[in-house]
């Protein structure tokens, strides 16, 4: 009889050059005594809130908080998983690549970035907005993303690899930040706790669904920028959003706003 480890409703036995033979299980150990006096330290220190624009890192502690506006970004790339199941993971690899690094590119140079990275199959970023031009050029941002996947599907056109599509989200709210972790470790990050970033979030998970257009974005973050936009273009702009209410999301308008010189550039060869 195989004495080969199985796993609950699986039937076949996990090989034997998978089975790590002899080695010493190292037990966890948490001083639960410890951990209650750094509980209550937390909960009688005291915390200041200060309702301003939200600063870079080196002005967290733990021992403050800020309350101010911010402005997400959100790319995710719709049905991931059909890209990361190829055979290929040589071409997963570059294709994913190559998003995450033109995205990233496109997001980052900004002195009121307060974070960027990515989350699985999504690129990110969180901006301080005190300034209605802030919003203004955030959403810029969205617009070159946009236009970038036109770019970079034809690129993927002539390598023969499958094309991608996302879903962008942009959303607008006041947000309290604290810095969170374990004192004393280095293990550390800002919590966003407010509408803004789950809203971005989530709005990009239904960006370029069910025939819609990519940009999804939050109201607040819509009523901002729509003055700049008749401005800038007239009042034929109004057409370019459309308000939809989602049922688990809420209310948002969704767009395909493109950089009309880059998207020129692209349908011309790219030369």
């Amino acid at each position: 009889m195989s004495s080969g480890c199985k796993f609950a409703g699986i039937s076949d036995e996990l090989p034997l050059s998978e089975i790590l033979i002899g080695e010493r299980i190292k037990m966890t150990s948490y001083n639960y005594k410890e951990g209650k006096k750094r509980i209550l330290d937390i909960l009688n220190a005291k915390l200041e809130v200060k309702e301003k624009e939200i600063p870079n890192d080196e002005n967290f502690t733990y021992s403050n908080g800020y309350y101010g506006w911010i402005t997400a970004v959100f790319v995710d790339i719709r049905e991931s998983s059909k890209i990361f199941s190829l055979d290929n993971k040589e071409k997963t690899s570059k294709i994913i690549r190559s998003f995450t690094s033109e995205v990233i590119e496109i997001l980052r140079d900004n002195d009121k970035m307060r974070e960027i990275g990515i989350r699985g199959d999504c690129v990110y970023a969180i901006y301080s907005s005190p300034k209605i031009s802030d919003i203004v050029e955030y959403c810029d941002r969205a617009y070159y993303i946009n236009t970038f996947i036109n770019m970079l599907n034809k690129l993927l056109d002539t390598k023969g690899y499958r094309n991608i599509d996302v879903g962008i989200g942009i959303s607008t709210a006041k947000e309290l930040v604290v810095k969170a972790g374990r004192k004393d470790t280095g293990i550390n990050n800002k919590v966003w706790i407010g509408d803004a970033v789950t809203k971005a979030s989530n709005l990009s998970s239904i960006g370029s669904k069910n025939d819609k257009k990519r940009i999804c974005m939050s109201t607040i973050t819509y009523s901002n920028i729509i003055d700049s936009c008749i401005e800038k273009n007239g009042e034929k702009s109004k057409g370019w959003f459309k308000y939809y209410k989602d049922e688990d999301y809420g209310p948002y308008y969704n767009c395909s706003i493109i950089k009309t010189q880059f998207d020129e550039w692209i349908d011309n060869g790219m030369v």
